[in-house]
């Protein structure tokens, strides 16, 4: 297992680093396990002991892992705190593969979900199902239009981003210049260019723990290291926040106050406040996720973007793929207009465009004069289903579940402690698809949901396989404790 592969020009504490690091990657050594100490490391790869030493003091210092006493040295239980090794060697850096680096039960939930076989229910998938979807007549277009639209600004189309404003505006009463307002190739693009351009390598980001933050490499690939902070019933524990910026100097807090993704919490107004001011105290920036706010359960009013409590502080993402369906790829982050002209001048000189098509279909879907009608109607169907999906867990006392005042997903807590890979089997046997914590977290013993995939004709089908995943994960519990 330990036999290293030594290279011209690269120091040997060095590969030591890098095989360590692929072990971890690949699974060799898995989060917890116990690395050789540094005399046993020394005489497998045949070197001295201080090369060892200077390689997992690397390795410790990177976040890969732990030093505890009495116990040795171990692999990092999770993601948190982790970078990517410190050289940038490009043939290994694409050898390592970060952007594909997958929990192997996220992989296979991924591959059962592509596979879209008629007796599953894919609840696992972060999109509306095409039933649901809005559907808009548009004009007939020609390419010369295309073309002559295609001469947009760097910022972005402007008509979109004017239909943008109006929104933010009718809907939050939250007035975005069009300066500071940046169109992206979804959300993902405006968080890749936020960590390319305002971060460096080796910054601290606290995320609310569990996160989709989690499950995205590019913090990795950035060299960025994620904390991670408990949440309450209200979203991200402050107190925790507090000390995790004050222990780990973190230099932006990432958050999902609406609608959280995975757990669907929704932040109170009085904690929003709470938040802004602690941020404002430490004068760390705030970066809010909100791609969730066209999908709202409850009253707008209940909980105003942290943007419009601190403009100055706050970097705002939103989407409108959570709406218009994946395909549509259309997001946008607002800033102060001079962090946004350098975020778009970054961007030019990536030559990450963003395609003037979805941006005209958008525009054209928002001037619908039947948009917001279908919205409403989006957002009707979307709570029945969520509600129709919480009763079926609220009926079951071994599940621990809150009703989802917003967005797309539900967050079931398994009561009886931490699901095991083979708990995970009995949801694939059922053919039930669903988001394990592992992706959001270091957790064990949750599930998110997509309640929007499962239609009402579906919902009965639901309810038995959740009745029998149920039994058996209980019984698999009940025969490890006689054993």
């Amino acid at each position: 297992m330990w036999q290293l592969k030594k290279e011209q020009n690269v120091p040997i504490y060095r590969s030591i680093m890098e095989m360590i690091v692929q072990k971890i990657q690949t699974g060799e050594l898995l989060p917890g396990e116990k690395i050789p100490s540094e005399r046993k490391l020394a005489e497998y790869l045949s070197v001295n002991r201080s090369t060892v030493v200077h390689a997992l003091d690397e390795l410790v210092d990177l976040g890969w892992i732990v030093r505890k006493r009495g116990s040795g040295t171990i692999v990092n239980e999770g993601k948190w705190g982790v970078m990517m090794t410190p050289r940038t060697d490009w043939h290994r850096y694409l050898e390592q593969n970060v952007f594909k680096q997958v929990h192997p039960l996220v992989a296979e939930i991924e591959l059962r979900a592509k596979q879209n076989l008629p007796t599953d229910l894919d609840m696992y998938t972060g999109e509306l199902p095409l039933d649901l979807i809005p559907s808009f007549d548009f004009p007939a277009l020609n390419w010369k239009q295309f073309l002559k639209e295609e001469a947009q600004d760097e910022l972005g189309y402007l008509p979109l981003r004017k239909e943008i404003q109006a929104i933010t505006a009718t809907e939050y009463q939250l007035h975005l210049p069009s300066e500071s307002l940046l169109l992206t190739s979804g959300a993902q693009q405006a968080l890749f260019l936020v960590l390319q351009v305002l971060l460096r390598q080796g910054d601290s980001v606290a995320v609310e723990d569990p996160s989709f933050f989690y499950a995205l490499p590019i913090f990795q690939a950035a060299g960025v290291r994620l904390f991670g902070v408990p949440m309450t019933e209200e979203g991200i524990d402050l107190e925790a926040l507090e000390q995790t910026i004050r222990q780990h100097r973190i230099k932006m807090v990432m958050v999902n106050p609406s609608f959280q993704n995975p757990t669907g919490t929704v932040m109170p107004l009085r904690k929003r406040e709470q938040l802004v001011k602690v941020c404002q105290t430490y004068q760390v920036p705030i970066l809010e996720d909100d791609v969730f706010g066209q999908l709202s359960f409850i009253s707008k009013t209940e909980i105003p973007p942290l943007k419009k409590l601190d403009p100055d502080n706050v970097l705002y993402i939103g989407s409108l793929s959570k709406i218009l369906g994946s395909t549509t790829k259309i997001g946008w982050l607002s800033a102060p207009a001079s962090v946004t002209k350098q975020i778009a001048e970054a961007r030019k000189m990536m030559d990450v465009s963003l395609s003037i098509f979805p941006q005209m279909l958008a525009k054209m879907a928002i001037e619908d004069p039947s948009f917001s009608e279908k919205i409403t109607l989006l957002n009707k169907q979307v709570e029945q289903r969520a509600t129709a999906v919480y009763q079926v867990f609220k009926s079951l006392s071994e599940w621990e579940v809150s009703p989802v005042k917003g967005g797309f997903y539900l967050w079931a807590h398994w009561c009886q402690g931490a699901l095991k890979p083979e708990d995970w089997q009995v949801f694939l046997r059922e053919g039930v698809l669903v988001a394990p914590s592992v992706a959001f977290s270091e957790k064990r013993g949750s599930i998110r949901l997509n309640c929007s995939r499962i239609s009402p004709e579906e919902m009965p089908l639901f309810c038995e396989r959740m009745v029998r995943i149920t039994r058996q994960l209980s019984e698999n519990r009940q025969t490890k404790i006689e054993h």
